[in-house]
């Protein structure tokens, strides 16, 4: 997360869960101010910064015909929650408030099986969501046991739930206490559209399935992140650091699905790190941020190109993100004074609030919308050439599939050191430095990052935090040098604030091995977690099962299954920026996951007797016993004398290429009816005498914003606009609005269902 749950936790200690949902709302980011944006088209050619990579020596060159044939699907479908009056999911901001939709969410499922042996498949899900979720996992397990005997394949070990850390999503819906905060509770609509879409998305999938081709590349994209937290990153040794040419990863690894039938593409999945902040803590408006806007993208090029299956799917997962930002200009004081931020602690002044990162395109005051736009565009065009290099530049995979999956208790687990001691884990703990928020989106208070030992903030704080939870000497001592702010693992009322239960989850497929992370990796923690893996593969001769010449292809997925906050090395948790204060289980966090899924990879042996390791304390579910404090849709009506989809305000009748068109219509709550799979809005183009549909909540450019105009009367208005751009392919002519919608009645009875049609206008 780029914002702290800080002020409401603490509060919670004063004045309950009740006065918490209470006070939070006045505490809150800086207004940013930012507005306007228009869209530009991609290109699909590789830029300088995007070149796809050759084969290093050791990975030959070879026809798909040498790879192995396995069983492959894959499926789309929606998960948007509600888009108004439900916090959003990421910056912990109980003022961002959903207000309409610039782009609808979507889980996009992965599935490969062996082809001869049903039992051994791996579901690989990409939600566009904040990150994973037990709840969210739990009920997908659930729905995929009623499915139906057929769908008993998919379970516990062999189903991974990640998401693309978009802070753009409705929040709401997850498992434990602490991220319920902000959000006033759990809400079931928004985890139900969650859990559904996943399940519709797999059932799409594996009816797809057919036997087909699998090919593995990499690209590197230069410009589509940096490291946020440099000043920890360079704690790293310097012989470490030196492996590499970057500060965070820049490689894009891209795994693509090739129909063995016809040699048409089914989709492609690909793994690359950079954090879901394009759009700033100032945006209302759901979107997938900026993976959201590669997947859609790479599919509508596909589909305008003729290439692939009719339903391709493009899957642009995250990798070792923690560290990353999309705001590739840096950090700048907004104060005035146009300065950098303070390279130790992302300062200006005395403070952090005035230090923001800046998109590429910043200047556009418009939310961060045309900097996300940007930022997928880059992973697009990065992962279309890749894609197009393919033909020539790729690698099979050849050899079995197989998965783990186990939980573990985090809270107090003995491991052995790197250097060959005895080290433990500590119970879930946040530091000061997680108060202070990041350059993506900074804290509030007198909070800042780099803070170890003796925290640097009004001594205030820790009264507070000792009437929620004073951490004992032992868990003090546990997390040091981190400075505990909130003692989360050991706080149970009313329930679990974050887990202490963890997933521990591997993938493979052939020579590819899948991490599957429930945290947030950062740069040098994924790099030593991967090479961990890579190198025990390697000892343990697992690919070479299937071809002596390929070494083992590592990626890492991730946040996934849950969301353990962030994953730093033990120097980096020394530094005490966000990422370490973050680190849950204390110093020895990263070690603990790498020495378990480490000792659990001879499960992905076929000589392997035991097909899963034991499975561990099963998490709390919480689903039935979260607070719920958001307020529900009572009743919507239309102002005297107006009809419900009436037209208040029409569009005008002419506009250039480069304006927006609008239209503001006699609405009603989007929440009666989310319209999973369908539309809230639509343009329409004349052409030869009828309507066709041109643009619809799919589409980037096309805004849906609906207002409250009166609580006590129930009514509301739904703004739509249209941002044409300069040189996006649109034919000059007629056009129109189409707005759908649905009311609830007053006094109850079914949702009823309506349209509103603008007039007609002309794009010059």
């Amino acid at each position: 997360m780029a914002r702290p749950h800080i002020a409401a936790a603490l509060a919670v200690a004063c004045l309950g869960i009740l006065v918490t949902f209470h006070l939070i709302s006045q505490f809150g980011l800086p207004s940013v101010g930012f507005f306007y944006f228009q869209q530009s088209p991609p290109e699909a050619t590789a830029s300088p910064n995007q070149v796809p990579l050759g084969p290093t020596a050791s990975r030959q060159v070879k026809s798909e015909d040498d790879g192995s044939m396995y069983l492959l699907g894959t499926g789309k479908a929606d998960i948007t929650g509600p888009v108004v009056e439900i916090n959003l999911m990421g910056y912990a901001d109980p003022n961002q408030v959903g207000s309409g939709l610039r782009q609808r969410l979507y889980s996009r499922a992965f599935i490969v099986g062996d082809i001869d042996k049903e039992e051994e498949r791996t579901l690989y899900l990409v939600l566009d969501t904040q990150s994973g979720d037990t709840a969210v996992r739990h009920g997908i397990l659930e729905g995929l046991k009623e499915l139906g005997p057929e769908y008993q394949v998919y379970g516990k070990s062999n189903v991974a739930v990640t998401g693309t850390h978009s802070h753009s999503g409705p929040g709401a819906w997850l498992n434990y206490l602490l991220p319920q905060i902000t959000s006033k509770g759990f809400d079931a609509q928004s985890y139900r559209a969650i859990v559904d879409g996943a399940l519709l998305s797999v059932k799409k999938a594996h009816e797809a399935l057919a036997p087909g081709y699998l090919t593995v590349a990499e690209t590197k994209i230069h410009d589509a992140n940096i490291n946020r937290s440099l000043y920890a990153y360079l704690a790293n040794p310097e012989k470490e650091r030196a492996k590499y040419q970057d500060d965070v990863d820049k490689i894009l690894t891209m795994l693509r699905f090739r129909r063995a039938e016809d040699g048409k593409d089914m989709g492609v999945l690909t793994w690359f790190p950079v954090h879901g902040t394009s759009m700033l803590g100032n945006n209302t408006l759901i979107s997938g941020d900026n993976k959201g806007v590669a997947a859609m993208l790479f599919e509508k090029d596909m589909q305008s190109q003729g290439e692939g299956t009719e339903d391709f799917v493009a899957g642009f997962s995250q990798a070792n993100v923690g560290d990353t930002s999309p705001n590739v200009l840096g950090a700048y004081c907004e104060d005035g004074s146009g300065e950098k931020c303070n390279f130790q602690d992302s300062t200006c002044g005395k403070g952090n609030k005035m230090c923001h990162g800046r998109g590429p395109m910043f200047r556009q005051k418009d939310q961060g919308a045309s900097s996300c736009l940007e930022i997928g565009r880059r992973q697009y065009v990065g992962a279309k050439a890749l894609y197009l290099s393919m033909t020539t530049n790729n690698v099979p995979i050849k050899g079995p599939v197989r998965s783990f999956h186990t939980y573990r208790d985090f809270s107090n687990m003995t491991i052995q050191h790197p250097n060959g001691s005895l080290i433990s884990t500590c119970p879930a703990a946040l530091g000061y430095s997680f108060a202070a928020g990041t350059t993506d989106g900074p804290g509030a208070f007198d909070f800042k990052q780099n803070d170890t030992g003796a925290p640097d903030a009004n001594p205030l704080w820790s009264v507070v935090r000792n009437l929620l939870r004073e951490p004992s000497e032992s868990q003090k001592a546990c997390h040091a040098p981190k400075p505990i702010l909130l003692d989360v693992g050991e706080i149970e009322r009313p329930y679990l604030w974050t887990p202490n239960i963890v997933d521990i989850q591997v993938f493979r497929i052939g020579q590819l091995l899948i991490v599957v992370s429930p945290g947030e990796a950062t740069t040098m923690a994924g790099r030593r977690w991967k090479e961990s893996i890579s190198h025990t593969a390697s000892a343990l001769a697992l690919t070479s099962e299937a071809d002596d010449e390929n070494p083992p292809i590592v990626v890492l997925g991730g946040p996934a299954n849950s969301y353990t906050h962030y994953i730093a090395t033990e120097e980096e948790y020394n530094i005490q920026r966000y990422e370490g204060a973050s680190t849950l289980y204390g110093p020895h966090t990263l070690n603990a996951y790498i020495s378990i899924t480490t000792s659990l990879l001879t499960y992905l042996q076929t000589s392997s007797h035991d097909k899963h390791p034991p499975p561990g304390p099963d998490p709390p579910i919480h689903t039935n016993v979260s607070f719920n404090f958001n307020s529900k849709v009572h009743f919507d009506s239309p102002p005297f004398f107006k009809k419900f989809g009436q037209v208040l305000k029409d569009v005008e009748p002419a506009y250039h290429r480069g304006g927006t068109v609008s239209a503001t219509f006699v609405g009603a709550n989007p929440r009666n009816n989310l319209r999973l799979e369908g539309t809230f809005a639509a343009v329409e183009h004349l052409s030869h005498g009828s309507w066709k549909r041109v643009r619809d909540d799919t589409d980037w450019d096309l805004i849906y914003r609906w207002r409250r105009t009166s609580t006590i009367l129930g009514t509301s208005e739904v703004e739509l606009s249209w941002e044409v751009g300069r040189d996006d392919g649109v034919e000059g002519g007629l056009y129109r609005f189409r707005y759908f919608g649905d009311r609830k009645p007053f006094g109850g009875g079914e949702i009823e269902a309506f349209e509103g049609e603008s007039g007609v206008c002309r794009i010059e």
